[in-house]
């Protein structure tokens, strides 16, 4: 029986990855929150640690006896750069270092984003090689974690996952913001021109975050691209065939009316939708950082490296993606 030690587990991929690891036979150590543990996959497998990953409580006690560690936990909102640094930066290094510091140290796994290597370019899908250039302040934390990891990689084993846009059950972001638009024929589009993506489904992105925990290369010190591994469905999707697979998905005989939004006024919107998220308490999705992203055009990426190192192919194409999550409602 192998044992992944794995933070962010009661998180949308988190769960997913539980749920896949429990149903291969393999035993799960999970980093909960007090008052999350709820949220995570039941099993005689599994066991809980309660801790917080930027105090650093219980994080030793995940990580012994570990056979691999997958680190999912990170900031996806924030309105301040020191809440995006104190989690993505600070917590991923106070985990990198306490498996360090185990006599054996096991793989670790680290989810990072695409957002870490920046957007792409036009027909040209961005590669590990090339130099990141992240735009947004989450990207930079991203990024910054990649670093606290990568300055560990003479004592640790370590490698690095980017995933696009993921999607699939359980997801709290992307398909619920873009559903009631397609629901209702109308959907906005950020920006003028074409624009194109790279997505994976969640239960892909897991695939590919357990074989790289054992298989992966591991990051080194001198050869920057060693050990970090850009993965999708190995499609560019544009925002109007996004929208019009999952409109026939829900059975609409017409495709949605796709409305280009001026990136100004997409700006404005997020300003204010920040404002008014700080009367009410909460950090909305759109905001001034995801609208920072959304002026770049071109989110793309290979998945030449990680099917050649791997063995990754992704399993589950948009359509069918799609198509099963709206049948299951």
């Amino acid at each position: 029986m192998t044992v992944f030690a794995v933070t962010g587990a009661t998180g949308f991929v988190g769960r997913r990855l539980v749920r896949r690891l429990l149903d291969a036979g393999d035993e799960v150590v999970a980093l909960v929150r007090p008052g999350s543990a709820h949220r995570l996959p039941a099993g005689p497998g599994v066991r809980r640690v309660t801790g917080d990953l930027v105090t650093g409580e219980g994080l030793s006690e995940l990580v012994r006896g570990a056979d691999h560690v997958v680190h999912l936990a990170a900031l996806v909102k924030s309105p301040t750069v020191e809440g995006f640094w104190r989690c993505n930066e600070g917590g991923t290094r106070q985990l990198a270092e306490r498996v360090a510091a185990l006599a054996s140290p096991p793989p670790l796994v680290l989810c990072s984003s695409l957002a870490a290597a920046g957007p792409s370019w036009a027909g040209r899908p961005r590669r590990e090689e090339d130099r990141p250039r992240p735009v947004s302040r989450y990207g930079r934390s991203k990024l910054a974690a990649e670093e606290a990891v990568r300055a560990l990689c003479g004592r640790l084993p370590v490698s690095v996952v980017r995933p696009p846009v993921v999607y699939g059950p359980g997801d709290p972001a992307f398909l619920p913001s873009l559903l009631p638009m397609v629901r209702a024929g109308v959907v906005l589009k950020a920006g003028f021109g074409a624009r194109g993506y790279s997505l994976v489904h969640v239960d892909d992105l897991c695939e590919a975050l357990v074989s790289a925990a054992l298989r992966g290369r591991r990051l080194h010190p001198e050869r920057s691209v060693d050990g970090v591994y850009s993965v999708s469905d190995g499609v560019t999707h544009t925002w109007e065939g996004l929208c019009g697979t999952l409109s026939r998905a829900l059975g609409r005989r017409r495709p949605p009316l796709v409305v280009p939004v001026p990136l100004p006024l997409v700006g404005a919107v997020a300003r204010g939708a920040e404002l008014l998220g700080g009367v009410r308490g909460v950090h909305p999705p759109l905001n001034r950082d995801k609208a920072i992203e959304l002026r770049s055009p071109w989110w793309t990426c290979t998945t030449e490296r990680a099917r050649r190192e791997l063995g990754f192919t992704a399993a589950v194409p948009w359509e069918t993606g799609v198509a099963a999550l709206v049948r299951a409602g």
